[in-house]
């Protein structure tokens, strides 16, 4: 096995690969591979199910574990939920065959934990959160809120602006369904959460309360803050590795 795992990087709701680019340039000053998944959710057709961001961000880790190499998943936002539920059967614990890698232990920013036989939606209410309306006629969710004060409030503002010009279409159905899908990954690996106190999308009282609820689940969790808005890949991106270093140093013991 190589000495360093692959980070495979999912974002979140309406936001492309791209917003990796930052932390995937210093993973690679540091020595590490690092591989950004497509959503599909994100293409602009509202028939794409949850099921098929699964397969996508699933197809990534396994490029990697195939090939003999461990894999550590970050996730963003709605990518958590994504991201736990594609690890299934590729850890250790579930798979413990030495011939691949394995995806030793999951990264989470600015997320929740799933459970299984919830949708996004089950499992953050019922119902959408002011900051976005479910468009039934579109098939999207759609944001009401300000994206810029949402998302990217410590950007300098025209790079804030740069980001928030390029939210894309995210279908309403992945968030709605696919209950049947999720997987509860966390415990099947340990986890490292890193809350972000300035959010003004999912405010850090709420990040506190979730991970205190998956203490409570029994969640092998290491949380640690950062003094940054929703989006710290983006505007604390060597922050934002320097903790990913050390919770894949902490996953590989």
């Amino acid at each position: 096995m190589s000495s360093k795992p692959t980070f495979v990087l999912v974002p979140g709701a309406w936001h492309a690969a791209s917003t990796w680019d930052k932390v995937k340039a210093v993973l690679s000053t540091k020595g590490y591979k690092s591989v950004a998944v497509t959503l599909p959710s994100t293409n602009g057709d509202p028939s794409v199910s949850f099921a098929d961001d699964i397969k996508a961000t699933r197809d990534a880790i396994t490029l990697e574990t195939t090939a003999g190499l461990d894999v550590v998943v970050v996730v963003h936002s709605y990518g958590g939920f994504v991201g736990l539920s594609a690890i299934k059967g590729l850890s250790k614990k579930t798979a413990p065959s030495t011939a691949t890698g394995h995806v030793i232990g999951v990264v989470l920013i600015a997320t929740g934990f799933n459970t299984a036989g919830m949708s996004f939606l089950d499992c953050v209410g019922g119902t959408p959160p002011p900051t976005w309306k479910a468009d039934t006629e579109t098939g999207f969710a759609v944001i009401t809120a300000d994206i810029k004060d949402m998302f990217y409030h410590d950007l300098p503002d025209e790079e804030a602006e740069m980001w928030a010009s390029r939210i894309l279409p995210q279908s309403l159905k992945v968030l709605k369904e696919g209950g049947e899908d999720s997987y509860e990954g966390w415990r099947d690996v340990p986890c490292w959460q890193l809350q972000t106190t300035e959010d003004r999308g999912l405010p850090i009282a709420m990040q506190k309360m979730v991970v205190q609820m998956a203490k409570d689940r029994g969640v092998e969790l290491e949380a640690r803050e950062i003094q940054s808005s929703h989006s710290p890949m983006l505007s604390r991106p060597e922050e934002t590795v320097a903790f990913l270093e050390d919770a894949a140093k902490a996953f590989g013991k």
